[in-house]
């Protein structure tokens, strides 16, 4: 059964979001051939748009106003419930991001609609699309179909992959009017408290830290290992907590959940808050001197070690293999 699916694509800095790509490649596998339509909301986007295409997107409808320069729930939520209005899909594809986490409920309540949130994977059986999404802090999977009505899920960053990108590919761009009023929330000013470089939420390589780096200074040595492999810092709630960098570096239940290609844990002990947050990276490896650390069973590979002798050790090895590459 062929459906129309609308997509939204997400603008961080100017730039589209991989999430935008993920949400297509997975608005395609629910579309079973129909049609996947691309929304992009913001200020001045029209520009990205034909990107979308090249990753999957059939059309794109772009909505652009100055009030929608800077997310909030009710002008986001404005624009997007006109194009669905114009639209009339059978199926909505958000990424489970901060944006999406926050807006996605807010779309699903005005359209009285339920929502699959958090799906790590996508399959067609038995003539029903089946949804996987983690449960209990992702010691289990579970499985959802949508039986009746509209079909709205978010997905996971990192979790599925985007179409091969083709610059041939091209597809309608048109553009929505839509009166942006009555806001309750007003954005002055964007203060960014996240560290430069590469987005944590959608970083392949992510090195992180936890209460072993004992001070800020101490992750220097796991910035020049994200540096040369191209990476992103995070840390442990105990890192933040104790003031090691900021709350925004946050992995676990109650920070960023993370699924990286390589996950490198240094000097954390591996509670049950911080598994949840990365224990789905797809290679894990361990770096601490206790032994009977708690990371070390959901590991991959475990170095029994002070980091601040095997971290510099790892980095100069990366660095070699650069260099004879």
């Amino acid at each position: 059964m062929s459906r129309k699916v609308v997509v939204l694509g997400e603008v961080r800095d100017g730039a589209l979001r991989n999430v935008s790509f993920e949400a297509i490649a997975a608005g395609n596998t629910v579309a079973e051939g129909g049609e996947v339509v691309a929304v992009l909301v913001g200020e001045s986007v029209s520009s990205l748009a034909n990107e979308l295409t090249q990753y999957g997107a059939d059309r794109v409808v772009t909505v652009e106003d100055p009030k929608l320069a800077s997310y909030t729930p009710d002008g986001f939520s404005q624009a997007v419930l006109a194009v669905i209005e114009a639209e009339s899909p059978e199926a909505l594809v958000f990424g489970h991001t901060a944006l999406g986490k926050d807006l996605s409920p807010k779309i699903a309540g005005k359209l009285n609609t339920g929502l699959v949130s958090d799906v790590t994977a996508i399959e067609i059986a038995g003539g029903n699309i089946v949804f996987t999404r983690p449960i209990y802090s992702g010691k289990a999977f579970e499985k959802k179909i949508v039986t009746d009505g509209l079909i709205f899920a978010t997905v996971r960053p990192n979790n599925i992959a985007p179409l091969e990108k083709d610059e041939s590919r091209t597809g309608e761009i048109t553009s929505l009017s839509v009166d942006i009023k009555d806001l309750r929330t007003i954005v002055k000013e964007v203060v960014r408290k996240a560290t430069e470089g590469v987005d944590l939420s959608e970083a392949k390589v992510v090195i992180a830290g936890g209460r072993g780096v004992k001070s800020a200074d101490g992750f220097e040595p796991l910035k020049e290992l994200a540096t040369v492999l191209g990476g992103a810092i995070g840390a442990s709630r105990g890192a933040c907590d104790a003031d090691y960098c900021d709350y925004s570096l946050q992995i676990g239940q109650t920070g960023k959940v993370v699924t990286p290609d390589l996950y490198i844990a240094c000097g954390i002990s591996g509670a049950i808050q911080h598994l949840a947050g990365m224990s789905n990276s797809k290679v894990i490896v361990a770096i601490n001197k206790d032994p009977e650390a708690n990371i070390f069973k959901v590991a991959d590979y475990g170095i029994v070690g002070d980091l601040f002798e095997v971290v510099p050790m790892l980095t100069e090895e990366f660095k070699k293999l650069k260099v004879n590459a």
